[in-house]
């Protein structure tokens, strides 16, 4: 049977006053689905048109409905904009939810505002709620949040030390237990949190948004699918989710999937240049021709091109040269030409000879990527005086640039670990990656740029 349609014009517009307990109706009327979002738009429509013509102590119920509203529609700033505008503390405790949102520091949080000073303004807001009388506990509890947030560990631990006693059934404490274990670096105890959570609060889009993005991490793409697509039910969806699940899609050719994710970032934004720019990328990829047998061909030369040189028996010369060259797989050596071997020193005919009787085994040839015509240049050099802080540098791992999920699956693909093996790769060879288009070669730029750094031939 059928659930029923919560009316949502009776919750807001045809009662004036809007109390607590009607939140948690108004999320429940949004995640019955599609009709219900549009009935909404329209109520938030009907609502502006009151505000206009309302006397002043109306227009403060009004914003407070405008605000919540809106910030569950997704509309985040404006929401902050109503929320200000009212008064009490249910409007006090989601001004401080709508500006803890927009706080987060993730790498798709509010693009064009100050992360430090949205979680400065969401303490004061859950502060000044639970002066005025809003439950202290859920109050409380996003402070740990924030707190977790801006870095003071200490601080947020210590929150949750003390309702720990009182808050056994509580959704949002487990929520914060499982956000200060992913702080500490325990991701199978902040699972199991947020496991807890959702068995508290199934609709707790938090904690099955984290455990999406834990399952991501492990690989376990449809685990993480399916945590990401319950979030789509309970606004507001952060981009996160939309971002992630999108890449998802993409990794498992559903890019008309993928592609409604991006075009839904982009409605809810448009200023978001990186949404559009992901659109774009997944249209394209419904548009290319897919024959299965260039694939399983591509897939199979790219696995012998990946068979490193230490699986073949050279002599010692020949193995000291090709190692102090940096040059470590079949693949390297398409990359270079026979000239540039036989400069190496030590490096001869004899030598050369070796090293051609074994790609010609794997029906290669030394220079072969140059003879048709992809541009690359040797990829692989030596480095030579560099300082002990320049050496560092090079050899810090990748994920200290803190890349998006797309940009990160494919530094995975090309098995790119430090700093030093991704400035030796160029954009040609990067943008030849799944799923690795100009958004995300554009994102790894400017996080090598933060670490004076650039990509070979930028």
């Amino acid at each position: 049977m059928t659930e029923p349609l919560i009316d949502l014009r009776a919750l807001l517009v045809e009662r004036e006053d809007f109390e607590g307990g009607m939140v948690s109706r108004l999320r429940e009327g949004l995640a019955q689905g599609g009709s219900q979002v549009r009935a909404m738009r329209e109520i938030t429509d009907t609502l502006q048109k009151r505000l206009a013509v309302a006397a002043a102590p109306q227009q403060k119920k009004i914003h407070l409905k405008l605000g919540i509203s809106l910030y569950f529609l997704g509309h985040i700033r404006t929401a902050i904009e109503h929320l200000n505008k009212a008064e009490g503390p249910l409007a006090a405790f989601w001004l401080g939810q709508a500006h803890m949102y927009l706080g987060q520091a993730r790498p798709y949080a509010d693009d064009d505002g100050d992360a430090t000073d949205h979680l400065a303004e969401a303490v004061k807001a859950f502060d000044r709620a639970e002066k005025s009388g809003y439950a202290a506990q859920l109050t409380q509890l996003q402070k740990a949040g924030v707190l977790r947030l801006q870095k003071h560990l200490g601080d947020a631990k210590a929150i949750l030390a003390k309702l720990k006693d009182g808050a056994a059934h509580n959704a949002e404490y487990y929520f914060q237990e499982g956000g200060v274990a992913e702080a500490e670096g325990d991701p199978v105890r902040a699972a199991k949190a947020y496991a807890r959570a959702v068995e508290l609060e199934p609709r707790h889009a938090g904690a099955l948004f984290r455990l999406g993005f834990l399952n991501d991490l492990q690989g376990n793409d449809q685990d993480a699918i399916g945590y990401y697509e319950k979030c789509l039910k309970y606004p507001p969806v952060g981009k996160g989710v939309l971002y992630n699940l999108g890449i998802l899609y993409e990794d498992h050719d559903q890019y008309d999937k993928a592609t409604e994710c991006y075009r839904r970032l982009h409605r809810a934004d448009p200023r978001d240049e990186r949404a559009k720019l992901f659109v774009k990328d997944a249209e394209a990829s419904l548009t290319q021709d897919y024959n299965p047998q260039d694939e399983q061909f591509s897939e199979e030369h790219q696995r012998v091109l990946e068979v490193p040189i230490t699986d073949f028996e050279l002599s010692v010369r020949s193995r000291n040269c090709l190692k102090r060259m940096n040059i470590r797989t079949l693949g390297d050596l398409t990359r270079v030409t026979e000239s540039q071997l036989l400069a190496s020193k030590n490096f001869g005919e004899t030598s050369l000879e070796e090293i051609k009787a074994i790609m010609n085994a794997k029906a290669l040839r030394i220079g072969q990527s140059l003879d048709q015509g992809q541009q690359y240049e040797f990829r692989y050099r030596p480095q030579q005086n560099l300082s002990p802080e320049e050496q560092a540098t090079l050899n810090k791992p990748v994920s200290d640039l803190n890349l998006s999920v797309r940009a990160r699956k494919c530094m995975n693909r090309l098995n790119i670990t430090t700093l030093g093996e991704l400035v030796q790769r160029t954009a040609d060879e990067l943008l030849e990656a799944k799923n690795f288009g100009m958004t995300s070669l554009t994102e790894v730029r400017e996080r090598l740029v933060q670490h004076n750094l650039k990509l070979r031939g930028d």
